[in-house]
């Protein structure tokens, strides 16, 4: 027996995916969707987790540069990574100058490596 219409739509709330057809409705979940963290889903937390991986600890300037992000954004997103945390924050002075230097935690690597095997999946890889 052929199904001659499928509708498909997927429920945010229920992260359900319905589908129907003309004698049926299955709901199926579509959990390999909450695989991703939602802190690393953010291009410029996860630019600046993936530049820490590479070279341990970085100042403010260097990741607002390397990210090409504003100086309240980065702010931000290094305030959220620090609550997470996956990044620490240590403010210090140089030649009378501020200076911040973030480092990665063994949390935040952990969750690196995570969402990385979570893309891979995602992608089936």
């Amino acid at each position: 027996m052929a199904v001659k219409s499928t509708d498909q739509q997927i429920h945010r709330s229920t992260n359900k995916l319905t589908v129907k057809t003309p004698n049926q409705q299955v709901n199926k979940s579509t959990s390999k969707f909450n695989d991703l963290d939602p802190v690393l889903n953010t291009p410029v937390r996860l630019a600046v987790v993936s530049i820490l991986l590479k070279v341990k600890q970085a100042d403010f300037g260097t990741l607002m540069e390397a990210t090409e992000t504003t100086q309240g954004n980065m702010s931000h997103q290094l305030k959220r990574l620090s609550s997470e945390g996956y990044i620490t924050i240590e403010k210090t002075y140089r030649d009378n100058y501020p200076l911040t230097v973030c480092r990665i935690t063994p949390r935040g690597k952990k969750a690196f490596e995570s969402y990385v095997e979570s893309i891979k999946k995602y992608l089936h890889l």
